[in-house]
């Protein structure tokens, strides 16, 4: 069971699965988004992902037609994306996570737009755009 919530702990969340793959995204939406380099998130199944608590303070907003990303209203802390396209999936952003995971599917992606003052020397794969 993976544990996470929000900054101001006014949003909790469980997730009944594992943490298979982390996709660090470094798009300018995402860093804008997340306010650092990249954003690095995991798909996971919508329904197995339970708000266990602070569901009236999740808010969406839709930079662009299609994806919503939701965060706390109270605290701003982003909590998924979700595309409406793919209903079974959310992006789970991986900083909210309280539980100790290993994953060995770690990568990068959007690099070519990577912000101008980042190096990325963790040796990890890393893909121009999206990963194929």
């Amino acid at each position: 069971m993976i544990i996470g919530g929000c900054l101001c702990n006014g949003v909790r969340y469980e997730y009944d699965g594992t943490i298979s793959e982390i996709s660090m995204c470094h798009c300018s939406m995402c860093r804008k988004a997340q306010g650092s380099a990249y954003v690095a998130i995991s798909p996971v199944d919508t329904a197995r992902l339970t708000i266990t608590k602070g569901q009236d303070l999740l808010k969406e907003y839709r930079a662009v037609p299609g994806k919503a990303r939701v965060f706390c209203s109270n605290c701003g802390s982003p909590i998924y994306s979700a595309r409406d396209d793919l209903p079974g999936v959310r992006r789970l952003r991986l900083g909210t996570v309280e539980t100790p995971f290993a994953c060995s599917n770690s990568y990068h992606i959007h690099v070519a737009s990577k912000a101008a003052w980042e190096t990325i020397a963790d040796g990890l794969p890393q893909h121009a755009a999206s990963r194929a």
